[in-house]
């Protein structure tokens, strides 16, 4: 019989009302919202209705900017180095559009397993800005053999642009080393730390990486359009996107038919920002911050080592890495069916998610218990006993 733990983290609950109601293990895809996030969009329905056109000029064209100094602490930033924008794929196209790929240095580093819409931007563009692509297989489609990867870096290399947490496996990537080596040669980082922010420390000045792109989206619990972009202040005074709009501007109202770039974080700004989504982005970074991501650490290392051991009990295929080390927040577990077997999980309020060659994603968060953890498993077991799974198998909604 296992012994209880005290888990002072579940006083957060509360805060999350999707609790109340289903065990929600999909944080890595989409936070729980928090209950203030509607007093927060209330507050956004009420200044465009009393102030109209003048809110802009009350805060609302300075969020990008103040909402990323929400951020900031979470990554070990300085204030006035974030942006907010609509989501990683624009703010991984602006740091691809602010390099030159001249020969030598024409080489952008990648992996086999980074997030495809990022993979679909690099691979796009590349080609016309001049730039060449290395890819760094998986032996295991779990991780990258960092010291393949390290020899891939060399002085032709301009940009390595990775994921930091790889989406499907957790696997997480030495991120220290990477950057030594870039830097090392002469080449820039830019790392996608989606599934990294909010569930394992993160230091920018730590590591020295020089761009950083992630969202509010997952494990700050900060709803859809709310995705940052760090540049380290002293790269971003040296380089300037070419997908850029009127907000990088230096003097946006100045209407200017050239193109001057503001300073700091707001030189990597676009065009005009989805205010509403900015208003939300708030409210789950903050309660991250109470909670400490340390200790969110902690005890998701605790919880994925006790999701790999029942899907070990069960005879299970677990895709994840062993070494909790290299584990990420979630665990993905492969069972026959398992796509159906998903579909039957969602029907009966436990929120998971499913991805091909990774099987069910579970993603255990600070507010997950650990009994949730237990019954989310049993009922993996009772799908398959009773093959509830053939119901659900052919439903093909979205499962994210």
């Amino acid at each position: 019989m296992r012994v209880a733990i005290a888990d002072p983290l579940l006083v957060y609950r509360a805060e999350f009302p999707i609790l109340e109601r289903s065990t929600y293990l999909v944080s890595n895809s989409l936070g729980a919202m928090p209950r203030g996030v509607a007093d927060r969009l209330a507050e956004y329905v009420d200044q465009w209705a009393e102030q109209g056109v003048r809110a802009w000029a009350n805060g609302w064209w300075e969020m990008p900017v103040t909402v990323g100094d929400e951020i900031a602490p979470l990554i070990g930033a300085p204030p006035g180095s974030i942006a907010m924008v609509s989501n990683v794929t624009i703010a991984q196209a602006a740091v691809l559009s602010a390099l030159e790929y001249a020969p030598p240095r024409d080489t952008i580093v990648m992996t086999e397993l980074d997030f495809p819409s990022v993979r679909y931007v690099y691979d796009t563009l590349a080609a016309r800005l001049g730039a060449r692509i290395v890819v760094v297989p998986s032996d295991d489609g779990i991780g990258i053999d960092t010291e393949r990867l390290l020899a891939a870096i060399d002085e032709r290399t301009r940009l390595v642009a990775i994921s930091h947490v790889l989406f499907r496996s957790a696997f997480i990537m030495d991120v220290d080393a990477i950057c030594r080596r870039a830097h090392e040669v002469g080449a820039l980082v830019s790392l996608d730390s989606f599934h990294a922010v909010g569930v394992i420390p993160v230091d920018v000045r730590q590591s020295g990486v020089d761009f950083l792109t992630g969202g509010v989206l997952k494990w700050l619990c900060g709803g859809p359009g709310g995705c940052f972009l760090y540049a380290a202040p002293e790269v971003s005074a040296s380089v300037a996107p070419s997908l850029t709009g009127w907000q990088a501007h230096a003097r946006p109202f100045g209407f200017e038919p050239e193109m001057d770039y503001a300073a700091s974080a707001w030189r990597w700004l676009n065009g005009t920002p989805a205010i509403p989504a900015l208003f939300a982005a708030t409210e789950g970074p903050r309660i991250v911050r109470r909670a400490g991501v340390q200790r969110i650490r902690e005890k998701s290392v605790r919880q994925t080592s006790r999701l790999i051991e029942l899907a070990d009990e069960r005879g299970y295929t677990v895709n994840a890495p062993r070494d909790a080390a290299r584990r990420g927040g979630t665990v993905a577990v492969d069972v026959p069916h398992a796509y159906g077997v998903a579909q039957a999980l969602l029907a009966a309020n436990v929120i998971v998610d499913y991805r091909p060659n990774a099987g069910i994603r579970l993603a255990p968060h600070f507010y997950t218990s650990d009994d949730e953890l237990e019954r989310a498993m049993e009922m993996i077991d009772e799908i398959l006993k009773t093959e509830r799974w053939r119901e659900c198998e052919n439903r093909r909604g979205t499962v994210t």
